[in-house]
């Protein structure tokens, strides 16, 4: 049953009349939204677009070729979370790599590839570290705790990246960008303010119904104003000042480079690399990995998908070629995917 705040809510979006597309940019929130029924709520006038908010869909397919020369070339043991290992890279899956008898161990937090290169002292252990600013903190403290223990065995495939100039990259997909809870806890909001300052507008949101409802309705009313906009809708959680102390660890150990996402390209100061103070931490400088040219799998149409230009439903593959146990891309494999959403939710539309 709806709040009465939840109520209102709805009733803001149902009588809306004037054309708004709001992207999601958190992979929880495109699951969240389907699984409390929000899609079935909404009036033909708000389109909900569903953008890149899951750092292993974005995770470029050469990321994935450089994980397999560590794990097969240079026999390294691979610590992944479990999404990143049905990536397709190039050629293979890091699954397909583990059947063929390369060492991927697949861990619930960077610490246990800690753990695992003090148990494993004459082998190297590659932690593949990709993450938004949620988890980039946890990363750089594994690294923390390695130099620490002065491990020589305990290296990270850096894929970390920061959405700030990503939502320039899409800001003409959509008209209000809806920012991701989690990752805002950390930031804060005041990224949020300097892209009102360029006419980029947004409402960050919680994960509930009445909490989304909320930043939908919020959306549509600062719209309305015709006035770019950055709104709070997670105040109980999400402060201005974001999270001190992991943005410091961030900082300490990690500097802004240009990054690639899959199917957005090259953006200038997206990503996130280790600073040449724990460069003995880099796996790319440690394996002197080479530039690995990779090849786009034609047939899938993940990267119109994360920039919100076409539908999970619109690409040829979805539901047919490509399922979850037989994935084609990303967007199918991780649990954040928006096509995995579709899937799992059977969306026809919208």
């Amino acid at each position: 049953m709806l709040s009465e705040t939840a109520r209102k809510s709805k009733e803001i979006i149902q009588q809306n009349k004037t054309p708004i597309r709001i992207m999601e940019v958190c992979g929880t929130h495109t699951h969240e939204i389907f699984r409390l029924g929000i899609r079935n709520l909404l009036p033909e006038s708000v389109r909900l677009i569903s953008g890149p908010g899951c750092p292993v869909c974005v995770t470029p397919e050469n990321y994935i070729d450089e994980a397999l020369f560590l794990a097969i070339e240079k026999k390294c043991i691979i610590g992944t979370f479990g999404d990143l290992v049905r990536i397709p890279g190039s050629g293979m899956s890091l699954e397909k790599a583990r059947a063929q008898g390369a060492e991927i161990a697949v861990l619930y937090t960077p610490l246990d590839a800690v753990t695992l290169a003090e148990k494993n002292s004459d082998r190297e252990i590659v932690f593949l570290s990709v993450g938004f600013e949620t988890t980039t903190p946890a990363h750089c403290l594994s690294v923390l705790h390695a130099k620490k223990k002065n491990l020589k065995n305990f290296s990270i495939l850096t894929a970390n990246k920061i959405m700030d100039n990503v939502y320039e990259t899409l800001k003409d997909s959509t008209d209000v960008f809806l920012y991701p809870g989690h990752v805002s806890v950390i930031t804060g909001t005041g990224i949020y303010d300097n892209l009102k300052e360029k006419n980029i507008s947004g409402v960050v949101a919680g994960f509930t119904a009445e909490e989304i409802l909320n930043a939908i309705a919020t959306a549509i009313i600062k719209f309305k104003e015709g006035r770019p906009f950055s709104e709070n809708a997670y105040t109980s959680v999400v402060k201005r000042e974001g999270n001190p102390a992991a943005k410091k660890i961030i900082a300490d150990t990690m500097e802004i480079c240009t990054s690639t996402w899959r199917g957005l390209g090259e953006i200038k100061d997206s990503g996130l690399e280790l600073k040449d103070s724990f460069a003995e931490f880099d796996a790319r400088k440690k394996f002197y990995i080479p530039e690995i040219p990779y090849k786009k799998n034609p047939a899938c149409r993940c990267g119109e998908i994360l920039q919100g230009k076409i539908s999970p439903v619109e690409c040829p593959c979805f539901g047919t070629v490509c399922t979850p146990r037989n994935p084609v891309g990303a967007c199918m494999v991780s649990s954040e995917g928006t096509c995995s959403a579709f899937y799992k939710y059977g969306a026809l539309t919208k």
